[in-house]
């Protein structure tokens, strides 16, 4: 349901600020993404739409990300990169598919999962602007 939600949010970004506010919030045993994380998860996105650019396909790099997730499961959850439940698999995975099947500018997808990622830590106000 949390990948399906994050799909529809992603196709606009008022849809989705929208969507964001009014959905529940996280479980309490969801991990809450840190400023610094959300950081390196823009960067990820980059990447991967820069990795589209030069020629990658959507099946080549989810299979290397579900390599990579099922390599970081064996690490304790608090000693990992961002992804550290099942909520924020699904989180970068939506996103992922986001970069590859709507493609845009890779700055583009970076700057639309860090808002994303920013409201879903709670760093972000009502008005767009960080809270300090």
């Amino acid at each position: 349901m949390v990948r399906a939600k994050l799909s529809r949010c992603l196709r606009s970004l008022p849809i989705l600020l929208a969507a964001l506010m009014l959905s529940p919030p996280q479980s309490v045993s969801a991990h809450a993404l840190s400023t610094q994380e959300c950081s390196e998860g823009a960067d990820y996105i980059r990447n991967a739409a820069l990795s589209r650019d030069g020629g990658m396909s959507e099946i080549a790099f989810m299979e290397v990300f579900d390599n990579d997730l099922t390599m970081l499961m064996a690490i304790p959850p608090t000693l990992r990169w961002f992804v550290q439940d099942d909520d924020d698999a699904d989180f970068l995975r939506s996103a992922l598919h986001e970069v590859f099947r709507k493609p845009r500018d890779p700055q583009s997808h970076a700057e639309v999962f860090a808002e994303v990622c920013l409201l879903r830590a709670g760093e972000w106000n009502v008005n767009g602007k960080l809270r300090t």
